[in-house]
């Protein structure tokens, strides 16, 4: 008999695997591009903005308070005139490296692969009336 697998909580939800868990933690359309362009450092609310396109300010503001109470990143105020705010990864952010990294080459290999096979499929010579 199977002993029951536990269950994983987070923010009053509960997940049944921690790759669940993980997943919910950085899924969505922008965090997990937000995460990407944080892995070479700092930037500044208006660098995040810049640097991703289609985002819109409330959307990008959401997803980097989710990522910031999730531990995933960190916000940093400055007092300054207009106040400066800075986002970097946490250690517990900085974890995600090697799994971002892998999903990134997986991507690559996957776009390469299907592209491949789509042009083969596309340049596909029609069959012959002797072939039919």
């Amino acid at each position: 008999m199977k002993t029951p697998s536990p269950f994983y909580e987070f923010n009053g939800k509960t997940y049944q695997c921690p790759i669940e868990l993980s997943i919910a933690l950085f899924a969505g359309r922008w965090k997990s591009t937000i995460i990407y362009k944080l892995l070479d450092g700092k930037k500044r609310y208006g660098e995040l903005k810049k640097l991703i396109e289609g985002i819109n300010h409330k959307v990008l503001a959401e997803q980097l308070r989710d990522l910031e109470a999730s531990g995933i990143i960190a916000r940093h105020v400055y007092p300054t005139n207009p106040p400066k705010v800075e986002y970097e990864l946490t250690p517990l952010g900085e974890g995600l490296r090697p799994a971002i990294d892998h999903l990134q080459q997986w991507g690559l290999q996957f776009q390469a692969e299907h592209s491949k096979a789509k042009s083969a499929t596309i340049n596909c010579p029609e069959l012959t009336q002797e072939q039919k």
